[in-house]
């Protein structure tokens, strides 16, 4: 005699709760495998056995890092999250940019940029004008105008100029000493300082004591006012055989200036000399 095997429908509920002890089974399974991955990550044997630093250690040598970054390192070789690492080496005095990669055999290898330093920074507070005495608290603007803090030890014997000027606006500052350049050269001068007004007003002062009011503008024409100056001064000076002590370039139609016992302003007009 055959018989048929019949199927019966489980209900709506136990099917439900099947179902969902199913999840609970994979969700604890889940939940098991990620403990177990993070306790073989933390394990000592995947510990870094060594750090190996490249690029730029000239200001920054290995008790300066094992002192600042070291401390801040938290992981291991699997663990390790690289942006927090690379931020821990970047937190470093003078270093600029860290870049980090896993190395096999369990080592860590950081290459560095170093800040260039460029010229010293002092920050004029928003509204103030070039005559107002700045900060003290002086910080370093690097090679690619940024401004940056370190020992000012560090470059002590450095030639480097001051820049004085608002906020945010070390780039341009230094953008703009480096197109005064050629023009300094010409003067057989050293730009020592350069100051921004908060009215955008530029003041140049030299190694020697001259000080340079350029006055406003875009880049191009503080230069190429200045560049003019610094064609026609020494005419002047060896005229009145005195040394310059101070220039206006604001004047539209020409430029005044004083010398040691003189006082004069240079256009078109005839010259009028005060001792």
């Amino acid at each position: 005699m055959n018989s048929a095997a019949a199927t019966v429908a489980l209900p709506p509920d136990i099917r439900l709760m099947n179902a969902v002890s199913g999840l609970l089974a994979i969700a604890m399974l889940a939940t098991a495998a990620w403990g177990l991955v993070r306790w073989v990550v933390r394990l000592p044997a995947f510990n870094f056995r060594a750090i190996q630093v490249e690029g730029d250690v000239s200001r920054n040598g290995v008790a300066s890092l094992r002192a600042n970054a070291l401390p801040r390192l938290h992981g291991s070789f699997l663990s390790m999250d690289l942006a927090e690492g690379r931020a821990a080496f970047e937190a470093v005095p003078w270093v600029r940019r860290a870049q980090l990669q896993r190395s096999w055999p369990l080592q860590l290898k950081v290459t560095l940029e170093e800040h260039r330093a460029a010229a010293f920074w002092e920050a004029r507070p928003d509204g103030a004008d070039a005559a107002t005495e700045a900060t003290a608290d002086r910080a370093l603007v690097n090679s690619f105008g940024e401004v940056f803090r370190a020992s000012l030890d560090d470059v002590e014997g450095e030639d480097l100029p001051v820049l004085a000027g608002p906020p945010h606006s070390a780039g341009d500052m230094l953008r703009m000493w480096r197109a005064l350049q050629p023009a300094t050269d010409k003067l057989g001068e050293r730009l020592e300082r350069l100051d921004l007004s908060g009215r955008g007003s530029w003041r140049a002062s030299f190694g020697s004591g001259p000080v340079i009011e350029l006055g406003r503008g875009t880049q191009a024409e503080v230069v190429e006012r200045f560049d003019q100056f610094a064609r026609s001064i020494s005419q002047v000076t060896s005229t009145y055989h005195s040394p310059l002590l101070s220039a206006d370039l604001r004047h539209a139609d020409g430029y005044a200036v004083r010398l040691r016992g003189v006082t004069t302003q240079i256009s078109g007009k005839p010259v009028n000399r005060k001792r």
